[in-house]
């Protein structure tokens, strides 16, 4: 709106349309120039309303100043600051609308253009025909001087073309790359927010999985602790009256118990900086013997039988591979039933390690969906190995997996 009431006011100023409109038709002044104004001031009228309007409606407003520059062509009137209303509306085209429809527009302003100015052999005017003819001013006369005027009005029209096909290609030029810059921003816009929004999907990822090997970790040091725990309270009040001697130690374990299992879950809390002791080594396969001890003590039977040429497993391995023996014997010592007895075996081939512990135990099985199961299954399957779980077949329960070992043996 402010557009286009700052260009109909500079139209007034610059071009003063009534001192103008009126002395282009070759009569006096007074002779019909009340009603040429009115007509004049109507189409530029409709030329502003189509700039005010020109974001709502880009090609109707296009074909409303085009009307009015028509109308003031008509008048013989000579084009004004307020018909550039034309070349506005083609550049809010080029910048709205496809290549193939603005372009058509073009061709459309150019065609009419052409049509006018060389079919209807009337150029189309300027500022400057305002002066070429007026009251008092001779005709031509005679075949010479007649030659001559239509020479000179055939360089007008060409020259009125030339100039005016400039600046409607310059405007649809101008709106045209306007448009593609924008539709290139838009696109590293979009692309800025994929890559963000994936960013985020990474890291959502990463605190998810985070999360969930902090909840392993967790689940394996607290159940084995516990478990022993509980074996060796229930084990020290059985021998609370008649043997207070192994009362004392079953206590003396849990308090011993207790502690590694503290030690083992600041160890895992390290890894979230919730502690300062993440210098502590995790535990792994050299500390398996002091792991078997420990379920001995608290009344399980456990061997040890190790097959193949043992090698240095990567840390991320190494710990699984504790682990999952860790868990497994949990499970032989809460589900396998008193008297049960369980086997460890290790094997180690070329390119992988295979870890089976199973038990003789006629208990509960344990629970296949459980937590400590499911957290070995999961560590199995992100180091690309393979797991099974079920009961044995001669009785008891087995844990099967099998790691591929990554890297040269060391």
């Amino acid at each position: 709106m402010l557009q286009a009431a700052v260009l109909l006011a500079i139209c007034v100023l610059v071009n003063d349309p009534n001192a103008i409109v009126g002395n282009t038709a070759g009569t006096p002044v007074a002779a019909g120039q009340d009603g040429q104004l009115a007509l004049w001031w109507t189409a530029a009228a409709l030329a502003a309303v189509g700039v005010a309007l020109r974001r709502r409606r880009p090609l109707p407003m296009l074909a409303a100043c085009v009307l009015s520059a028509g109308v003031h062509v008509a008048q013989a009137a000579p084009l004004m600051i307020i018909d550039l209303s034309v070349l506005v509306l083609l550049y809010t085209v080029a910048t709205r609308y496809a290549w193939v429809i603005s372009l058509s527009a073009l061709t459309c302003l150019m065609l009419l253009a052409a049509g006018w100015s060389l079919y209807g052999e009337r150029p189309i005017p300027g500022p400057s025909d305002v002066l070429s003819t007026g009251p008092g001013l001779s005709t031509p006369s005679g075949p010479k001087e007649v030659m001559k005027v239509h020479r000179q009005a055939s360089a007008d029209t060409w020259s009125g073309l030339s100039v005016l096909g400039s600046a409607l290609v310059a405007s649809w030029a101008i709106g045209s790359g306007a448009r593609s810059r924008r539709a290139y921003l838009d696109e590293l816009h979009a692309h800025a927010q994929d890559l963000e929004r994936e960013r985020d999907q990474q890291a959502a990822l990463a605190v998810a999985a985070e999360r969930a090997r902090i909840s392993r970790e967790l689940h394996d040091v607290v159940a084995h602790g516990l478990s022993l725990m509980v074996i060796q309270a229930q084990g020290g009040a059985a021998a609370l009256d008649n043997h207070p001697a192994d009362t004392r130690t079953a206590l003396e374990t849990i308090v011993a118990t207790g502690r590694d299992s503290l030690a083992d879950m600041r160890r895992v809390l390290a890894a979230v900086g919730e502690v300062d002791d993440a210098w502590h080594p995790q535990p792994g396969l050299t500390h398996l013997p002091a792991l078997l001890a420990q379920v001995n003590k608290a009344g399980t039977p456990v061997r040890l039988r190790v097959e193949g040429s043992p090698v240095t497993l990567p840390a991320t391995m190494d710990l699984s591979v504790y682990r999952i023996v860790q868990e497994a014997l949990t499970n032989t010592m809460k589900h396998a039933g008193t008297g049960a007895a369980a086997s460890v075996v290790l094997t180690y081939h070329d390119a992988e390690i295979g870890i089976e512990i199973s038990d003789n135990g006629h208990g509960k099985a344990a629970n296949v969906s459980g937590n400590g199961l499911r957290g070995m299954r999961e560590r199995v399957k992100l180091l690309g190995g393979t797991f099974a779980a079920g009961p044995g077949p001669q009785g008891g329960f087995a844990v099967r997996a099998a790691l591929p070992i990554q890297g040269d043996a060391a």
